[in-house]
């Protein structure tokens, strides 16, 4: 497996001229970047956000279900090159930066441990949404990355999240972001 590096960040997202290592990243709780990108639709007069869930091989957070579509930014690299390339890897969607709607930034701190390993997580990610309606059995999966994908109501993803009601690494700050933006998005009417 290659190394991947990663752009060190300050508290802001702005590179400070360190790259590091993504593994060295987690093991020592460097700031890093990534981008997020939420899938949604209107179907049946409600809104639904796409659900990834993440392959049993992952080394974090394996056979949870979580963002639609999510990546570490590599050193030299910026938010919405990143999210558009993972789109395209993940799930087989093409897109064009204007598709993105800017949703808000999000400062992750998590400390946990994987595979008696430990895992200190220090994000700077950058969120948007993505309007594309597409049934789940038309998008080309990454298997290395996703082993399927599901539709769900948005206000009752919020609500199960929430009380955890299925395998999940979503938090729902997240959602909520994604929830207050097609509130004030021209796309939510159509």
């Amino acid at each position: 497996m290659t190394e991947e590096w990663l752009d060190e960040v300050d508290e802001t997202g702005t590179p400070t001229g360190r790259s590091v290592e993504r593994r060295e990243a987690h093991q020592k709780g460097i700031r890093h970047r990534t981008s997020h990108v939420w899938l949604v639709r209107k179907k049946g007069g409600t809104v639904e956000v796409l659900l990834q869930k993440r392959s049993r091989t992952k080394s974090s957070f394996p056979g949870m279900y979580d963002i639609s579509s999510a990546g570490h930014i590599p050193a030299g690299d910026t938010y919405v090159p990143s999210a558009l390339r993972e789109l395209s890897e993940e799930l087989g969607v093409l897109a064009q930066e204007q598709q993105l709607v800017y949703c808000g930034d999000r400062v992750i701190c998590t400390d946990a441990v994987f595979f008696g390993e430990p895992f200190h997580d220090r994000q700077v990610s950058r969120v948007f949404l993505l309007w594309e309606d597409r049934e789940e059995e038309a998008f080309r999966l990454q298997p290395e990355e996703v082993d399927e994908v599901r539709w769900m109501e948005l206000d009752e993803c919020i609500r199960q999240v929430r009380e955890n009601a299925f395998p999940n690494c979503i938090v729902p700050e997240e959602l909520m972001m994604v929830r207050q933006t097609i509130g004030r998005d021209s796309h939510a009417d159509s």
